[in-house]
């Protein structure tokens, strides 16, 4: 139903990619996540152009003269598409699209892309449906191909292209209400089957971190499972549930969820909140980070972030740094002073350090008191190369 930026018939469609930095917010890992996100979706990256502005232009975000600039280099570059590292507003995007004669995607609809991609479960094909039918209802004037058709016959008072970008609006509304209802009964089936497993009285424990972070190969580490992993972003969306054994005496129920990312789209989170709810309702988390990232810090906060918005800022978490072998560091595990599990260093490739690991949750499983919150800036300390 609606726009989508197809693969050409030549093979991938060749981008050209826009990072900007905005005052202050400076994003150690901007362009190469970017990159990463454009591969990711199925796009030829041809270059990136970065640039500083104190903030946003109102009409084309980076001012008519650098939109120019980067159109001209895209355009030599055989590009059709320009991808911006920032949300553009609806008029933003007309103006640069208008400006550039190229195609354009701003950080919010690529990532809602990948997702449809990747979307297996039929679940997860609703949850990313709504989430993009929501994110088009606020750009309908320039979404649709056979609205492009009428545009040019509009007058100032009106026409059939406002007519049937009314039309289209009721059809939206109305597939919107029809997916949350599906929605709704599969939150149904889920909350039943997580009533079952707590009257179960078994820890849950959920892994949650910033995509790319290791999470499904750790999974699998400890399920001895076939969740599909790679190294890419948002590898796999679909949320795992399996019953794993963490020394000979203790069982817990692992949940893989969908990782995190700086300015995660909103209408993903709401149209994911019932996936996402398994952090929520989890008894501890496992916040996988990527220990090699140079951005590992500013991955944490974002993933706290998230956690918080789902309401699951509350849930104990086990810090597990993960990738030690890409800096051939060695594991480790660490206490707090009142002898609780607080982080683990671990390689989910190699299985060096996963007995800690296993060590950490079931020292946790056994003890009855519920751990309560540690300040992580200290003990975060500890993991600097």
């Amino acid at each position: 139903m609606d726009f989508q930026y197809e693969k050409g018939a030549d093979g991938p469609q060749k981008v050209w990619l826009v990072v900007v930095t905005l005052a202050r917010q400076i994003h150690k890992d901007a362009a190469e996540e970017l990159t990463e996100l454009a591969r990711s979706c199925g796009y030829d990256v041809q270059g990136i152009t970065e640039a500083k502005r104190e903030k946003p232009d109102p009409k084309t975000f980076l001012g008519s003269g650098k939109i120019e600039e980067v159109a001209q280099l895209a355009r030599d570059s055989g590009s059709t598409i320009l991808i911006f590292d920032v949300v553009l507003s609806p008029a933003q995007q007309r103006n640069i699209e208008t400006t550039t004669k190229l195609a354009v995607l701003d950080r919010t609809s690529l990532i809602l892309e990948i997702f449809r991609q990747r979307a297996k479960t039929k679940e997860g094909r609703l949850q990313v449906e709504l989430a993009r039918l929501t994110h088009l209802s606020t750009r309908l004037v320039r979404g649709w191909t056979h609205l492009e058709r009428q545009r040019g016959g509009l007058s100032k008072t009106g026409g059939p292209g406002e007519k049937q970008i009314e039309l289209d609006r009721r059809m939206i509304s109305v597939r919107i209400k029809a997916l949350k209802e599906q929605l709704k009964k599969l939150e149904k089936q889920r909350n039943t089957q997580r009533k079952s497993r707590q009257r179960g009285q078994i820890l849950t424990v959920a892994l949650v971190g910033y995509t790319n972070a290791g999470k499904s190969t750790l999974f699998n580490r400890l399920t001895r499972g076939e969740v599909y992993a790679a190294d890419q972003l948002f590898a796999t969306l679909d949320p795992t549930a399996r019953r794993c054994f963490v020394d000979e005496n203790t069982e817990v129920v692992l949940s893989d969820t969908v990782g995190f990312i700086r300015g995660l789209p909103h209408q993903l989170i709401e149209a994911f909140k019932s996936t996402l709810d398994e952090a929520a309702q989890a008894d501890l988390l496992l916040h996988v980070v990527d220990s090699s990232s140079p951005a590992r810090e500013e991955q944490i906060a974002e993933v706290n972030k998230v956690l918080k918005e789902i309401g699951a800022d509350k849930v104990s978490q086990l810090m597990v740094y993960n990738k030690i072998d890409k800096e051939s560091n060695d594991p480790f595990l660490t206490f707090d002073d009142k002898g609780r599990p607080k982080a683990v260093a671990l390689s989910a490739v190699t299985g060096a350090g996963i007995d800690l690991l296993r060590q950490a949750i079931a020292k946790i499983a056994n003890t009855e008191e519920e751990p309560e919150e540690e300040d992580d800036e200290d003990w975060l300390k500890e993991f600097e190369p």
